[in-house]
């Protein structure tokens, strides 16, 4: 092993707010003091209740990607397992996230834009 992940970053226009977001999804602490990094205007962190640690980082003008436009490619996405799809959809929703894609009710999941625009899924398990 060469290295250890200690977080996924996420640029954003307002790290707070995307922090805050995360932590409604998967519960944890927004800006928990962590020697690893410096808390400030531009940056905010996420320290999930599974140990996981996101990390958001502002950046003034943003450009969110578009999810499937090739022009603005999401870059990478996070997959989210929930035991009961409809209702963590209905949640997402009320915290901000916007619907992409439902797979018309043909798969078990479903694509998300965070409130910064960031892809992600959530997956029945």
């Amino acid at each position: 092993m060469i290295a250890e992940l200690q977080c996924v970053v996420l640029d954003c226009p307002d790290p707070v707010r995307l922090a805050e977001f995360y932590r409604s999804l998967l519960g944890g602490i927004v800006n928990q003091p962590d020697r690893r990094w410096a808390l400030g205007d531009g940056w905010a962190t996420l320290h999930a209740a599974t140990g996981l640690v996101l990390a958001f980082q502002r950046v003034v003008e943003n450009r969110p990607p578009q999810w499937p436009d090739p022009a603005l490619p999401q870059q990478f996405h996070l997959d989210f397992g929930v035991p009961d799809l409809e209702r963590a959809q209905e949640q997402v929703l009320a915290l901000g996230a916007t619907l992409l894609d439902d797979g018309a009710g043909q798969r078990s999941w479903h694509i998300y834009a965070d409130p910064a625009g960031h892809p992600f899924c959530l997956v029945r398990h």
